[in-house]
């Protein structure tokens, strides 16, 4: 079976000195258009109680583009204008349904550099790429094909902080959706980036430890510099670009690693982390986010879908460290350092890998009964205990009351 979905495609691209200084134009007009239009809409609310939609917003820019002082909107495309308003619009429909926080205003310094062009502002034919208000094509490097006689229906134009230039091409792509047996549940963890409940560990690769030397000395030439010196913008890029050249591995390491997870099993589970609380704790932020768990988890929630693939995500209370897959046994207390463990039924337990073989088990069991329904474990402790307690003759077949 295949199924089409919307599938981006990125590419690196080299702007001649007009583009670039074309684009930087689109890029100012696209954040002031959105921070004008945020201002409007909040005093709309704030004062007359009175909610803009999109239509509203799309007659001020008309009436902008038609004073002294904003003329300049009229000298780049209309379209990146119209999709910025848009894009606003429904940042205030994700914040209606409780879906996502106030919309905040865009930064020239901070925020992302980006621009997003429809069909009626951009060609594509015979592999050249040519944007509204450009004679030339953009110089794109191909670096893998679009699908088989695909048209791209939006194209996103942006600059990251390290000053590399990038077009994305949004794109109908067509997935078969092959199944397969295999059922695997994932144990994340520091030590070891992966621990499968089929005994295979991924080695986390450490990818801003490897580059932490260079990392450290471009941000101490950084802090040298005077503010607001030009020598300072050109030590910033060179702190941008580690960072960004450390991002770019790790991100390579998780497509490879999610995508090998998702051709080889059906059903895969994994353990909701609390990544945000997680990252409170000062002694373990930088392993934390170094090790990227909640890209990680992004990645197999798409893919999945794309692939037709199960994807469970157990409670985050589920004690799967401390829980026999045995016998079922739980321990009380387990620190962090003990990484093995014996169990009373005499069991050895490698720490990680029995974590993984408990989230597959409660993996299993939420889909099956469609929720967490297996009996809840009592600790050794309060067995003895229990076995203590037996009332005299039960060993013996009498009947207790």
């Amino acid at each position: 079976m295949a199924r089409v979905v919307k599938r981006a495609f990125r590419y690196r691209f080299y702007p001649s000195p007009e583009q670039a200084a074309e684009l930087c134009r689109t890029f100012g007009c696209v954040r002031l258009v959105y921070n004008m239009a945020l201002q409007a809409r909040t005093e709309a609310w704030t004062v007359r109680q009175e909610r803009v939609n999109y239509p509203a917003t799309s007659a001020m820019l008309t009436v902008w583009k038609k004073t002294e002082d904003l003329a300049f909107l009229r000298e780049v495309s209309c379209v990146p204008l119209q999709q910025a308003l848009r894009h606003l619009h429904t940042g205030f429909v994700n914040f209606w349904e409780k879906r996502a926080g106030y919309p905040s205003f865009k930064s020239k310094k901070r925020s992302r550099r980006s621009a997003e062009y429809t069909s009626s502002a951009f060609r594509y034919r015979n592999g050249t790429l040519t944007l509204a208000k450009m004679a030339e094509p953009l110089d794109v490097v191909w670096s893998r094909p679009l699908p088989e006689g695909a048209t791209p229906s939006t194209v996103t134009v942006s600059q990251d902080s390290a000053g590399r230039w990038f077009v994305s091409l949004l794109c109908d792509d067509v997935i078969e959706q092959t199944p397969v047996c295999g059922v695997v549940g994932v144990d994340a963890g520091l030590g070891s980036l992966l621990t499968l409940s089929t005994g295979e560990t991924v080695t986390n690769p450490k990818h801003e430890r490897r580059d932490r030397a260079a990392l450290v000395r471009a941000q101490r030439n950084l802090a040298r510099k005077e503010k607001g010196s030009a020598n300072r913008a050109k030590a910033r890029v060179k702190v941008a670009r580690v960072h960004a050249r450390i991002a770019d591995r790790r991100r390579d390491c998780l497509h490879q690693l999610t995508t090998r997870l998702v051709r080889e099993n059906q059903t895969i589970v994994i353990e909701d982390l609390p990544v945000r609380n997680m990252l409170k704790n000062h002694c373990l932020a930088r392993a934390v986010s170094d090790a990227a768990w909640r890209q990680f988890r992004t990645m197999l929630e798409y893919k999945t879908a794309w692939h037709g693939r199960t994807l469970v995500a157990v409670d985050r209370w589920f004690p799967s460290s401390k829980l026999c897959s045995a016998c079922g046994v739980l321990t009380e207390q387990m620190p962090l350092d003990m990484r093995e463990w014996t169990c009373r039924c005499g069991v050895v337990h490698d720490r990680d890998l029995n974590a993984a073989r408990n989230i597959l088990a409660e993996g299993l069991s939420v889909i099956a009964c469609g929720g967490d329904v297996r009996p809840h474990r009592g600790s050794s402790r309060t067995r003895q205990s229990s076995v203590k307690q037996e009332p005299p003759g039960a060993t013996q077949g009498i009947p207790v009351p």
